[in-house]
C-alpha cells in the first residue's frame, strides 16, 4: 500500500512552498529540510536512505544537509545518489572540517565534497565548528571558492555569539548567510543573544538536532504533559509539535534526519501545524527562555 498519494504530496508540498525561510541573498528556502548524518553507514539500508531522501524532496523538503565528516563520505555518496536526475530540484549544503577551511585546504576539501555527491556546485558550504584557522582565512577561502563557481555561498556551523561578532568584523564577513545550530524546545540558550544577533542581520539559523538527540532528553520532551496535551489537541506526534514550535517563528530552517518514507512524511505534515499564543505560553511555562548568557550546546 502506497504510504502517500500523489494529491496528498502536492498539498504538502503546496504548503511548504508557501512558508519559505527567506536569506539574506533573498533565496526561499523550506522550514523543513533534511539531515543526514549517519545515513550512509549501513548498506543493507541504503535504498531506503535514498527513498526517503527522494521523498522528502518530492514533498519540498528539497534542503538536503550534509558534511564530509559525516561517514568520513559516506553521508556526502549517499547524497550523490540520491539526488541523481533531480539535481536541479535541491539545494544541497556540506560541511567543512575545522581543519581543511584553509586556504592550503579548503578547495581539495570542497573538491573532493562535489566528487562524492556527483555535482558540479554546493548551494551552501559551512565551516562545521571554529578550530585553529583563522576566521578570516576562511572566509577569504570561501569567497574565492565562490568567484570560481563551486559555491554559491558560504555561512558557518556551531560559532556563538563572540565568534559571530568576530567573523562580521571582517572584511566580506557579513556574506555569511547561516549559523547552524543545535536547537530545540529543550536547548534554548541561543536566543538569550545569538539568535537575535543572527535576526539583526538577517542570517535565518538552521537547527540541527529540532528533536533532540535520541536518549533520555528526546523522552523528557515527548512525554511531557504539557507538549503531549498540545500534541493531543492538534492529532499530531509530540515530534511534529517539537518541530512546529522550532519553526513557528519563520526564521529558522529545522533539518531533521528521516530513518524512513514514513518518518519523513510525519516531519513534512508537521507544516500543517499553527500554534496559538496559548500553545506557546504553555510550552515556555514547562521549558522556559533564557535568563542569562548559555554555553552554546554542540554534538
Amino acid at each position: 500500500m502506497a504510504i502517500i498519494n500523489r494529491y496528498e504530496i502536492e498539498q504538502i508540498r503546496s504548503a511548504i512552498s508557501k512558508q519559505p525561510v527567506l536569506l539574506a541573498d533573498g533565496t526561499p528556502l523550506p522550514r523543513l529540510g533534511q539531515g543526514t548524518w549517519n545515513i550512509g553507514d549501513d548498506p543493507s539500508k541504503r535504498d531506503e536512505e535514498i527513498r526517503t531522501l527522494r521523498l522528502g524532496v518530492e514533498l519540498g523538503m528539497n534542503l538536503i544537509d550534509t558534511a564530509e565528516m559525516y561517514g568520513e563520505g559516506n553521508s556526502e555518496q549517499l547524497v550523490g545518489e540520491a539526488i541523481k536526475g533531480i539535481r536541479d530540484e535541491v539545494f544541497i549544503v556540506s560541511k567543512v572540517y575545522p581543519h581543511n577551511a584553509g586556504l592550503t585546504r579548503i578547495a581539495t576539501s570542497c573538491e573532493a565534497s562535489l566528487r562524492r555527491l556527483r555535482t558540479d556546485r554546493l548551494d551552501l558550504y559551512l565551516l562545521h565548528w571554529r578550530g585553529n584557522v583563522p576566521l578570516s582565512e576562511t572566509i577569504e577561502g570561501m569567497e574565492k571558492l565562490v568567484q570560481e563557481g563551486k559555491i554559491a555561498r558560504w555561512g558557518v556551523s556551531n560559532l556563538d555569539t563572540a565568534d559571530m561578532k568576530e567573523l562580521l568584523r571582517y572584511d566580506k564577513g557579513a556574506r555569511c548567510v547561516t549559523d547552524q545550530v543545535l536547537y530545540h524546545l529543550a536547548s534554548r540558550g541561543i536566543e538569550y543573544d545569538l539568535l537575535p544577533l543572527l535576526r539583526e542581520h538577517r542570517m535565518p539559523i538552521m537547527a540541527y538536532c529540532p528533536l533532540a538527540q535520541a536518549g533520555s532528553l528526546r523522552r523528557g520532551l515527548v512525554e511531557n504533559k504539557a507538549l503531549q496535551n498540545i500534541a493531543n489537541k492538534y492529532n499530531v506526534t509530540p515530534y511534529q509539535l517539537l518541530l512546529a514550535w522550532c519553526t513557528h517563528e519563520g526564521d529558522v530552517i529545522a533539518i531533521p534526519k528521516a530513518s524512513s518514507e514514513e518518518h519523513v512524511v510525519d516531519n513534512a505534515q508537521a507544516i500543517f501545524i499553527d500554534l496559538s499564543e496559548e500553545d506557546i505560553r504553555s510550552l515556555d511555562a514547562e521549558y522556559a527562555k533564557p535568563s542569562r548568557k548559555m554555553p552554546l550546546d554542540m554534538v
